[in-house]
């Protein structure tokens, strides 16, 4: 079975959110079942993953989007390093840039991808089984093609949609169907909703199957769909929630090159506090205290703008008998409050920006971990955060009720319900109230390190999709 994975993101290539994760790990994994050969193809980026290794070019042609012609180059990277095949596809002023996302030009930018990797496959007569198509930047890959001639000898492909996050749907203006490859006018309404072309929506109706990234996120999109709910009603019967799992190899701190100090379950209590030592000595924390952590990016659906009131009232209401440390960036107020109290709060550390390394840092120091999220279509920060040995707070909705069960129906972490500032300090109470309890405390990080998110459950699940 031979399966092409399209994305904009995948892990360590480029990295966003957890999109990338997912493209990176699932594929390789998939590859460990037997009669499975699942590829990647994804955008060009002018990252270092790409200057370190090397390509082969496996394809050269051009494409016309709109009234212009755009030279489309297939590199593939020659030794498989990722445990699967990674193609890139580079087009010169849109698939050629520094980052995956943030220019002006988007829609031009997603739907050049799509042609291209369709031209390149056409072109080549390669017929894969299963085109995986992840989020909208690939939504309008199962219409186009069955209804684009151009695309003929790829007609009655299976196609699987995975909708990572539903708050975006990549909708545009009718005017952009004239940079589409040419297709049946008589099927323009499989890319409408609501008198614009939603790929997100033409993926649902479209594909052979979509699926979300977990059970309870399927079940929220049919009440809360940003306008889609109607659809994914209508469309169920397609409609699979399949959880996503994280890389076992890369997130392993028994392993892991990134910490201080690596450990397992037998000795996670005493080696988590040497992390936790040496990173609060560098950010002018205390260790003694316990130490909450959020790690993301500032946006509400994450409930980042929760985060400057959750620092202001739980330092002053605990009369600073805990450590916050934030890492991460987006919205230019959330990260302007979040400095004011840098600079004011010693027990309050932020670092701005994206940085991996200090990711798995802060996973195998932190005590808990904060997770707000107002929506949260799987999550793995928690599933993280649980493999290292640190207790997830989250709110209980989507991926996050999935994985995270509150101590009080015995389960190793802490849930609430309502999204808001009262809420979350209430939980980080009960939380401080546990930390004192060693006894407790020790058995939460044992319990947490034994639970098993690995991608091979989820891969199998997949497959069986697919054979389905």
């Amino acid at each position: 079975m031979i399966v092409y994975h399209l994305s904009t993101e995948c892990y360590p290539v480029a990295k966003v959110g957890g999109l990338a994760d997912v493209v990176g790990a699932l594929p390789k994994y998939q590859n460990k079942i037997k009669d499975v050969d699942a590829k990647v193809v994804m955008p060009w980026y002018n990252k270092p993953f790409v200057s370190e290794h090397e390509f082969d070019i496996v394809f050269d042609g051009f494409i016309h989007q709109g009234p212009n012609m755009l030279q489309v180059q297939v590199l593939k990277e020659k030794t498989d390093v990722l445990g699967f095949e990674l193609y890139l596809v580079k087009i010169p002023g849109l698939l050629d840039r520094d980052n995956p996302y943030g220019y002006q030009d988007e829609s031009f930018q997603f739907l050049a991808f799509q042609h291209g990797v369709l031209h390149w496959l056409s072109a080549m007569e390669i017929r894969p089984d299963v085109l995986h198509c992840h989020d909208y930047h690939t939504g309008l890959v199962p219409f186009m093609i069955e209804y684009c001639p151009e695309f003929s000898v790829l007609k009655g492909v299976k196609t699987i949609g995975t909708i990572h996050n539903g708050e975006y749907q990549g909708m545009m203006n009718w005017e952009m169907a004239n940079y589409l490859p040419s297709f049946d006018s008589y099927k323009w309404g499989l890319m409408d909703w609501n008198g614009y072309i939603n790929p997100l929506a033409s993926m649902i109706k479209c594909s052979t199957a979509f699926t979300t990234v977990s059970e309870g996120y399927l079940e929220e999109l049919f009440v809360s769909f940003r306008g889609l709910e109607s659809l994914v009603r209508d469309e169920f019967g397609k409609a699979y929630g399949i959880i996503n799992g994280i890389d076992t190899e890369v997130w392993n701190p028994e392993t892991d090159p990134m910490l201080d100090f690596n450990f397992n379950s037998k000795n996670a209590v005493e080696l988590k506090k040497k992390n936790k030592e040496k990173l609060c000595k560098e950010y002018g924390l205390k260790p003694e205290l316990p130490l909450f952590a959020f790690i993301g990016r500032f946006a509400t659906e994450k409930g980042a703008d929760f985060l400057p009131d959750v620092v202001w009232r739980s330092i002053k209401q605990s009369y600073g008998a805990l450590n916050i440390m934030i890492l991460g960036s987006g919205n230019s107020y959330i990260e302007n409050k979040l400095k004011e109290y840098d600079y004011t709060y010693t027990n309050f550390a932020l670092d701005l920006g994206y940085k991996e390394h200090l990711s798995h840092k802060i996973y195998a120091s932190a005590d808990f971990l904060l997770m707000p999220s107002r929506v949260e279509p799987c999550g793995l920060n928690q599933m993280y955060s649980m493999r290292y040995g640190t207790v997830p707070i989250v709110r209980y909705t989507g991926g996050l009720r999935d994985t995270v069960e509150d101590i009080s129906t015995g389960g190793a972490g802490l849930n609430f319900t309502f999204p808001g500032v009262d809420d979350i300090i209430h939980t980080m109470n009960r939380a401080m109230g546990i930390y004192n309890q060693k006894g407790v405390m020790e058995n939460l990080i044992h319990a947490n390190m034994n639970f098993d998110f690995a991608w091979e459950k989820s891969a199998e699940k997949y497959i069986a999709l697919y054979r389905n």
